[in-house]
């Protein structure tokens, strides 16, 4: 499947500067990162919510959890996890579980975790469970530079 279209398009257009890393086959972030030899606090993955005022996309380490109460005080909204059936329908060119943490891509407002912001590399799903988007820090930050922060990340 490769990048995702929304994806590449979007970094294409804000001229992102990134590399398209190939690995084996994985179900998670966590996999992915171990799979294409990255630390799991530099791999991105990012959780859809929702509430009665639209969807949300949290974005976090892959090697945290995130706090649920934390995003709901940080953005005063009574948020809860979406469906997989919604997640399909709003990532229609991803495949399940391998969503990019770009939300701005897809039209959604993204909060990002503090920690994500002081890293030299990160590197995102992109979309597929074979490739990972390998960024910069200054690149991370711009794509994110309107989003919301805060802290609502706690290691696994």
């Amino acid at each position: 499947m490769a990048i995702a279209k929304r994806l590449k398009w979007y970094l294409d257009t804000h001229h992102v500067q990134y590399e398209l890393i190939h690995h084996a086959h994985t179900q998670t972030s966590l996999g992915a990162a171990k799979a294409a030899h990255v630390a799991g606090g530099k791999m991105v993955k990012c959780v859809l919510m929702e509430d009665e005022r639209g969807y949300v996309l949290a974005v976090v380490p892959a090697s945290c959890q995130i706090v649920m109460r934390g995003i709901r005080d940080e953005l005063g909204r009574e948020l809860e996890l979406a469906s997989e059936a919604e997640l399909a329908d709003v990532f229609s060119d991803c495949e399940l579980g391998a969503i990019p943490p770009v939300g701005d891509a897809y039209g959604i407002p993204t909060v990002v975790d503090d920690s994500l912001l002081r890293l030299p590399d990160l590197y995102l799903e992109g979309g597929d469970h074979e490739e990972l988007v390998h960024v910069n820090g200054a690149a991370f930050r711009a794509l994110f530079s309107e989003a919301a922060h805060g802290r609502f990340a706690r290691p696994h």
